[in-house]
């Protein structure tokens, strides 16, 4: 049975890495590069790692197909090189896997329960290239194997999710990704190109729930209550996790390289509260849904201090940051950034709107009582795409020449692009505040 498309299918995502770059894609594990396989294509080399991981797309995403060209390049004992759909977590997913001797299996993954929704014998072999695809549809989920389907089956676990590549003691090659949605339930990330309008967000006018502050914000640094090393790779999150003011280190260099992991990754709706991140943090905490940062510090801010993936609102309260020599916000998905009671110290942007990510949507910040030292910008957005940025109680310290930019203006781009500077200031269209809410000490 061989793969049909919809004559109304539409594609909503797609990256063949031929820019060379992995912007919208968020890595968890393993060592990724994009390299040169006849065309550009994004390698996963380490063959020591159980699980290597990159997502894309949104964790609202239901009714879809993802398509992918896939190359085993080595595969370890029990190792595989797989495509993933509908991942809600790192470990919750559909997965349709190559597998040494002979193996193809479509599964459903959460966490170390593994069920084999299907399975064939088929030759697999390194080198050669595979176009493996999974359809979502309901509760129907398939998988093929260069256009046939080699599994069905009906599951309920998991609703809806990102899409993912994946190895595990293995080594592989991917290129060519493609969400499509043949009309059922579209997912809700556009197709990337210079004419695709971005999806309007909720206004930030209207919060899905109040956004607690802190009153005053903080100005000094807290004292850790102990130490608790991170050995074992990113810390999944779902619901509240407390840590007690402990500091969690090391991932990463502590530089801007991209895709570097995170310390932590938080589940649609989860809460973190009372942490401390310690040098190198890696690229801080994702958060792949709605989310809650409580009382969160960064001592030294590594890539990011947080990234926000997709949701509709997501709250920081209370908490700092310093040494963001980039960025300590970066907003990649939909939706609403609140931001009350934070302090921030020796950064460029407190916030941004992605200006070039893989899929463009409006993107909205509002930012309370918060106080900032020795930076650069405090927000910077896209007018282009109705990006907004509302401003009530800053305080900025120590820069008598107001050389603080409150609100930066550029116009989004398609991905591979740089954005444009248009302007700075309050406009009372994209950039809200007026003389007021902003204190200069």
């Amino acid at each position: 049975m061989a793969l049909s498309q919809n004559a109304f299918a539409a594609t909503v995502f797609s990256d063949n890495f031929e820019d060379g770059a992995t912007d919208g894609w968020s890595k968890s594990g393993g060592t990724w590069t994009v390299v040169t396989d006849g065309t550009k294509a994004l390698q996963q080399s380490n063959t020591g790692t159980d699980n290597a991981r990159e997502f894309a797309g949104s964790t609202s995403w239901t009714a879809y197909t993802v398509t992918a060209r896939v190359k085993p390049l080595s595969f370890g004992s029990n190792g595989h090189v797989s495509l993933l759909a509908r991942s809600t977590g790192a470990t919750v997913y559909y997965r349709l896997s190559l597998r040494p001797g002979n193996s193809v299996q479509l599964q459903a993954v959460n966490g170390s329960s593994v069920t084999v929704l299907g399975s064939v014998t088929r030759t697999v072999a390194t080198g050669t290239w595979y176009t493996l695809g999974i359809e979502a549809n309901g509760s129907t989920i398939r998988g093929l194997v260069d256009g046939t389907v080699i599994a069905s089956a009906t599951s309920t676990a998991i609703a809806n999710g990102r899409i993912g590549l994946q190895t595990s003691y293995s080594s592989g090659n991917f290129d060519d990704i493609t969400v499509t949605t043949g009309g059922t339930t579209t997912p809700t990330t556009p197709a990337p190109s210079a004419t695709t309008s971005p999806r309007p967000s909720p206004s930030p006018s209207a919060p899905a729930s109040p956004s607690p502050t802190v009153s005053p914000a903080p100005t000094g640094w807290p004292t850790p209550s102990g130490s608790a090393p991170v050995d074992n790779g990113t810390i999944a999150v779902s619901g509240v996790f407390d840590g007690g003011m402990k500091r969690y280190c090391c991932i990463g260099d502590g530089g801007q390289g991209e895709s570097q992991d995170p310390v932590f990754e938080l589940a649609p709706g989860a809460t973190i509260k009372n942490v401390i991140l310690g040098a190198p943090a890696g690229d801080g905490i994702h958060c792949l849904g709605n989310c809650t940062i409580e009382n969160v510090w960064w001592e030294d801010v590594g890539e990011d201090a947080a990234t926000f993936l997709g949701g509709t609102n997501y709250y920081v309260i209370g908490g700092g940051a310093r040494a963001a020599s980039d960025k300590i916000f970066q907003h990649n998905g939909p939706g609403t950034l609140h931001i009350s009671g934070f302090y921030a110290e020796n950064f460029g942007k407190l916030y941004r709107a992605c200006g070039n990510c893989s899929s463009s949507y409006q993107r909205h910040v509002v930012i309370d009582n918060v106080r900032v030292k020795s930076g650069d910008v405090i927000a910077g957005i896209n007018i282009n795409w109705g990006d907004t940025a509302r401003f009530t109680r800053i305080t900025v310290i120590g820069d008598s020449s107001h050389s603080t930019v409150i609100c930066d203006k550029f116009n989004g781009v398609p991905k591979g692009s740089e954005p444009t500077h248009v302007g700075s200031g309050a406009d009372g269209v994209n950039c809200f505040y007026s003389a007021s809410d902003i204190t200069w000490q």
